[in-house]
């Protein structure tokens, strides 16, 4: 998730125009509305075009126990429209909507009895659902929010839901800035929840095919539920099924209320703007936009592990492994190191992953992630890999230790600090190297670490780190009693009715 890069030696480069961290200081303006919304801009000339972003704190870790997966299910429902777009008559409209609403709850409530369910009214509230719904189809303009902007030129118009936030994009010609404005903030202050059970089961075949039937899904899920047994980050952002199985337009509805008010977003605009006129637009089309209270942190901490967890995954594919410490997230110094030892680990070809476990033979990969699954809260610093037959995860977990027992062990040296810190700044002039790229960057580090000026003291707080720091971080969260481990392993095949599998024994 962690995108972090430093900025000095963007002067030896033509990168639209910034040419240094205090040249980046220097060019974001902000302004913050009366109702809480903060903007952030930066005005660039090289071409006619726009990145508008906007971030809402508004994740999976948000979400009460009873809406598990409204987060991600809120992002979908965005997309349908509001009460003009996405419909040919909103008053006729919203009078199916109420019905579906009563019938899809009453479903709901009979379906989550169970056995105890009764089957005939089951089936007679499918049928009411499924008429109200082809009503509803009448009154309906699909993708019609999705169409407005392809007509406009736009590109890369999506959402994204994580642990932390969600966020909506889009990039346009510079001169759609104030249909973009119009556009958003119609969907803020009047957006309809419309066609919500149909896109319910979309959310649950989603869930199969991303989850239910893909190896790494499975093991990623059952993995991040046995790191975190306590702190919301060991649910799943898509919801368990049974989550899913209950999400209503109500509890969207309040969700929506809550979590994406102004004051709880960031919105970012980059390109060929005019500051003074974007302030004023956005200001025309958000300002009366009401603030509301500050939805509470989580306040649930994760309990220190007092012993190594270890879980098996059963599937039908080749084995892979996951290996996840406990550590802080950002500002704390020991973050920055761990962004250090990541990139020692697995930046590249030159890594030590790379050349002492995949060029040896026993992977077929092996990367490491600081900061999983986010970064809102403590969270974790993760390695995962694929054996190389004959190897097995095992060998891979084995190769991965002797790794991180040597970084405790042994002094990093001087030329690898500079190879790692040269890669790094590579990979960070790739992501300021657009608008989008840009606007990602100020959105995420405003919105999750508080002040998109994390980004300016990253390169000092990478230049402070010393050998004697590696190895301490090292020593401190890379211990047995401090992991969990989650292996994918192939379930075995049954055997035939009858067989003997204890032995032949007579």
């Amino acid at each position: 998730m962690k995108l972090i890069r430093y900025l000095l030696i963007l002067s030896l480069i033509a990168l639209t125009g910034i040419a240094s961290a205090q040249d980046l200081a220097d060019r974001v303006v902000e302004h913050v509305f009366p109702n809480g919304l903060k903007l952030l801009m930066i005005k660039r000339d090289t071409s006619p075009t726009i990145a508008p972003y906007i971030l809402f704190k508004a994740g999976s870790v948000d979400e009460s126990d009873d809406t598990r997966g409204i987060a991600h299910m809120l992002e979908h429902m965005l997309f349908k429209g509001t009460k003009t777009i996405g419909t040919k008559d909103y008053e006729k409209e919203k009078v199916v909507l109420a019905e579906i609403d009563r019938i899809g709850d009453a479903l709901d409530m009979e379906r989550a009895k169970g056995s105890r369910g009764d089957a005939d009214k089951i089936a007679e509230l499918e049928a009411a659902l499924k008429e109200q719904q082809e009503l509803a189809k009448e009154w309906i303009v699909t993708g019609e929010y999705t169409e407005i902007y392809t007509q406009h030129g736009s590109t890369g118009f999506n959402a994204g839901t994580s642990v932390d936030y969600t966020i909506y994009t889009v990039e346009l010609p510079s001169n759609k800035l104030e249909l973009w404005a119009m556009l958003e903030s119609d969907r803020l202050k009047n957006a309809v929840l419309r066609e919500f059970y149909v896109e319910r089961e979309a959310v649950k075949e989603e869930r199969r095919m991303r989850v239910d039937t893909r190896p790494g899904g499975k093991l990623y899920e059952q993995f991040i539920a046995a790191a975190f047994t306590a702190h919301p980050y060991g649910m799943p952002i898509i919801g368990w099924p049974s989550d899913i199985a209950m999400l209503n337009r109500r509890k969207a509805e309040a969700f929506f209320k809550v979590h994406y008010a102004p004051n709880n977003s960031v919105m970012v605009i980059v390109g060929n703007i005019d500051i003074d006129k974007t302030v004023a637009l956005i200001d025309k089309y958000f300002g009366d936009m009401q603030s509301q209270p500050l939805p509470n942190e989580v306040t649930t901490k994760e309990v220190p592990q007092e012993g190594e967890r270890r879980i098996e995954v059963e599937f039908d594919a080749e084995p892979q492994l996951m290996i996840g410490y406990h550590k802080p997230t950002v500002p704390h110094f020991d973050d920055y190191v761990l962004d250090m030892i990541s990139a020692i680990l697995s930046d590249g070809r030159t890594s030590r992953f790379y050349k002492n476990i995949v060029e040896e033979g026993i992977a077929v990969s092996v990367n490491s992630i600081n900061g999983y699954p986010g970064a809102r809260y403590d969270n974790l610093f993760v390695v995962n890999g694929t054996p190389r037959s004959p190897n097995t995860t095992l060998d891979v977990e084995e190769a991965v230790y002797a790794e991180l027992e040597r970084l405790k062990a042994e002094p990093v040296a001087e030329k690898e600090f500079k190879r790692i810190l040269k890669q790094i700044d590579a990979g960070f002039i790739r992501n300021l190297s657009s608008n989008a790229g840009m606007a990602q960057q100020l959105a995420f580090y405003e919105g999750i670490a508080g002040d998109w000026r994390y980004i300016l003291g990253w390169r000092e707080n990478m230049y402070k780190i010393t050998p004697e720091d590696i190895m301490r971080v090292a020593k401190t969260y890379f211990t047995k009693g401090n992991r969990t481990v989650g292996t994918l392993v192939k379930k075995e095949a049954a055997a035939p009715a009858g067989e003997n599998t204890e032995g032949n024994e007579q």
